[in-house]
């Protein structure tokens, strides 16, 4: 276990990849709700774009395909910690943590900087399982550690990795496919309120194990309170927070 704990004055915060790298309270956001600040997925090495980005909508949702671009682990410190510390929200950094060595690198850097309530860690699909357990059994120090797990994951390797020393498993966006523009289908990560049957359903689930869980997937400010019902830690929202934006 790590030698802090896992805590949030507020249950919501967003889920990686929807607001950036650092809260921006200009946007019209019910930031005074929030109890976290959760950053765009980090790699230690710079990582570039897909060839072709999509975001396809269909009924229900959207299909997001972007390749996880960002700037590598180093220049996103140099820019960001600044303002992290800063920061009137903690802030939860994500980390693609499919090689446990690199990701090791990054926690113990982050263990030293101001502001940093936890770290996220993110897989690519279908990586195997002990490797996932690896990640978490390398990095236990200070930090407290959340495993970004997909449903089919969750009931299955969430006991795992909490026996392994993570604090809490939270819910990743599934990963589905539609075909775009020129016929040919896009693979991508689905958001939208269409998966909220499903994650309710893992979120009460997992609860009835006593694995501790941060509830993601169709939420709206609306419905997240039916998360916390049913046992949920705390909840992410994701593509429901770009309407408040632009409303």
């Amino acid at each position: 276990m790590s030698k802090r704990d896992l805590y949030f004055s507020k249950p919501t915060m967003n889920a990686a990849g929807m607001l950036g790298y650092a809260p921006n309270f200009r946007d019209s956001l019910p930031w005074a709700d929030f109890g976290a600040f959760i950053t765009n997925p980090i790699s230690l090495h710079p990582r570039l774009p897909a060839d072709k980005p999509e975001l396809i909508s269909y009924p229900g949702g959207l299909l997001l395909h972007t390749g996880l671009p960002n700037p590598g682990f180093k220049s996103t410190l140099k820019k960001y910690a600044p303002i992290w510390a800063r920061s009137d929200l903690p802030v939860m950094v994500h980390l693609m943590a499919d090689r446990p060595d690199e990701t090791v690198t990054m926690v113990r850097a982050l263990e030293g900087m101001e502001n940093i309530a936890a770290v996220e860690f993110g897989f690519a699909p279908q990586l195997a399982n002990d490797i996932i357990v690896l990640a978490v059994e390398m990095c236990l120090g200070e930090m407290p550690l959340v495993v970004n797990l997909p449903t089919e994951q969750i009931l299955s390797l969430g006991p795992s990795v909490l026996n392994a020393g993570a604090a809490a498993v939270s819910l990743a966006a599934p990963r589905g496919a539609l075909p775009g523009d020129d016929g040919k289908l896009i693979t991508g990560r689905l958001y939208g309120p269409a998966l909220f049957p499903k994650s309710i359903e893992v979120v009460h689930s997992a609860a009835k194990l006593g694995l501790l869980i941060i509830a993601a997937g169709g939420l709206s400010m609306e419905n997240s309170g039916a998360m916390l019902m049913e046992g949920a830690l705390a909840f992410q929202l994701d593509t429901a927070l770009w309407g408040n934006m632009v409303a």
